[in-house]
Formats: C-alpha cells, structure tokens, sequence
C-alpha cells in the first residue's frame, strides 16, 4: 500500500465516518477502504479506529495519528503547489554547463539577456572542456561541442561555429603565409590538448581534401591561450570564430587560406529527459534556440 494513499484514505474515513461514502470518493471498493486502514494499523503495531456494526471511532493512538496525518498531507499538497508555481513562472537557480571558449564568449552576454526578462531566474554557468555526466553533476541544460551521444538526452542544434586557421601578422612577416595547407607542415601549429596528439586540421576546397597534422612547440587545454599564443606571434591556430572574430576584425589576427574550409563544430543545447520541464528551463531553452538556431 502506498502509506500517503493510505493516510488520505484514513482521514476521510475519520470525517465522514463511513467506509461505503469514501469508497465511493476514491473510487476504491469498501474492502480496499478497510485493507489502507488496515495497513496503516499493521505498519504502526497499534489500532487506529474501533469498529462496530453501527460506527467507527478513534482509538487513543487513532486521534494523535489523524491530526498528524492532516499534517503530512497538507505539507505534500503545498509542496505540489510549490512545484506547479516553479513550472508556472521562471524563477529559482538554473544550473548549466558549457566548453568554456563558447560559455564565455558567446554564452555569457545571451544570459545577461535572459535574466533580464527573467529577473526571478539565477544562472550558474559551469565552463568546463570535458564531457560532463549531467544527472551526476546536477545540470539542468548544457552546451556541447561536436557529436552528442546519450539515450537519456534531448540535444537541440544550435548554429554551428565556423573555423579558421590564423596567424598575426608577426609571424607571418617572419616565416611567409602559406598559400596552401600542405604548407602548414613546415609552420609551428599550435595544438589543443583535447584534440589527441594525432589529431589533423582537414582542410577542403572543391573536391580536394588536404590533412595537416598538428606538429608544433606550444599546445594547450585552453582555447583563449592559444589565442594569446597566436597573438604573440608563436605559431598558427585553429580555433572557432566566436574566438577569432575580434582579433580578425582588428587586424591583430589574419585569416589564412581563404580559399579553403575547415569542418565546422556543430553546437548543440542539451537536457536530460523530462516530460515537464521546468518554466525557467523551457523559457531558457525557447529563447537561446530563437537567438542562436
């Protein structure tokens, strides 16, 4: 027996002091009316009501249980209400992931946004490079990178970023702007940890498809150092364009191989699987869809 069904069932017994007209409120028959007090009263190891063929009444113990009973089921139903107002409105603390170049860059002004129209809602933004367990961790919605794999999880497309292969002007006056990617093995290309040690930029023009491996004296788990490396005139960098895009517009950095195209890096919004989702989180995911679908 389910001991909350049991103790509503129990508590309307007492106030209509009738099995048959609770029966007929539940929906139960007058036998599983009795089999939920019955449970109650095996569960305790005491009587809760004294029965005759006329009436029942409360026992001494009986009369302490129901008002306790009364309590206990009060809570639940404000806490159900508390539950059905956080779906209602976006309010409360809405935790999330993102790879940390895209969360800062790209993410973080979006959320200031957000809160704005949604001012009872908190956000606490986790940057992080590595695939997390979200369940396990206790995120609520997450950014990714590349494939999403998971039966448990809902993934969203966002727009994809784009790739560039740069260099600053510095180091490109210094060892020449190569005119085409299999040039690139005589520069050093600055490598992301993430990647492997074999990983290779794929570069494609028309029908052709060049491989580079990345070989070269820095490499880091950092998007934004390797920006600052490439800045600094240490070698050539792949990175994402929400990572670029203002070193390129202000000439710091130089696009390379215009002519050719790197695979761009799906982004997608993730969340668990939930029949009713919270407002905030529904309200969050509508509005980072519309701004970056």
């Amino acid at each position: 027996m389910d001991r909350l069904t049991s103790m509503a069932v129990f508590v309307r017994v007492v106030e209509k002091g009738s099995f048959a007209a609770v029966a007929e409120e539940f929906s139960l028959s007058t036998t599983m009316v009795a089999n939920h007090v019955r449970a109650l009263e095996t569960h305790l190891g005491a009587r809760l009501l004294d029965r005759t063929t006329r009436r029942h009444s409360l026992t001494e113990i009986g009369s302490v249980y129901v008002e306790r009973c009364r309590d206990v089921l009060s809570s639940v139903q404000a806490a159900d209400y508390v539950a059905e107002a956080l779906r209602a409105v976006p309010r409360g603390k809405l935790r999330m992931t993102s790879p940390v170049t895209y969360g800062a860059h790209r993410l973080v002004p979006l959320i200031g946004e957000y809160m704005t129209l949604y001012p009872e809602v908190q956000v606490e933004l986790v940057l992080n490079d590595r695939v997390v367990d979200m369940v396990e961790e206790g995120f609520e919605v997450a950014l990714r990178s590349g494939v999403v794999d998971g039966a448990n999880l809902i993934a969203r497309p966002l727009r994809s970023s784009r790739m560039f292969a740069v260099a600053s002007p510095a180091y490109l006056k210094r060892h020449g702007t190569p005119r085409h990617p299999a040039e690139l093995a005589g520069h050093n290309c600055l490598g992301f940890m993430s990647w492997g040690k074999d990983h290779s930029w794929r570069f494609t023009h028309s029908e052709q498809l060049v491989e580079v491996p990345v070989r070269g004296s820095f490499v880091s788990n950092n998007g934004q150092a390797l920006l600052t490396a490439a800045l600094n005139g240490i070698g050539v960098v792949v990175q994402a364009d929400v990572l670029l895009d203002a070193a390129i517009a202000s000439g710091q950095l130089v696009p390379l191989l215009p002519k050719w195209s790197l695979p761009a890096r799906p982004i997608h919004l993730v969340r668990t699987r939930d029949s009713r989702p919270t407002a905030k989180l529904r309200t969050f995911v509508d509005f980072l869809v519309q701004r970056l679908g």
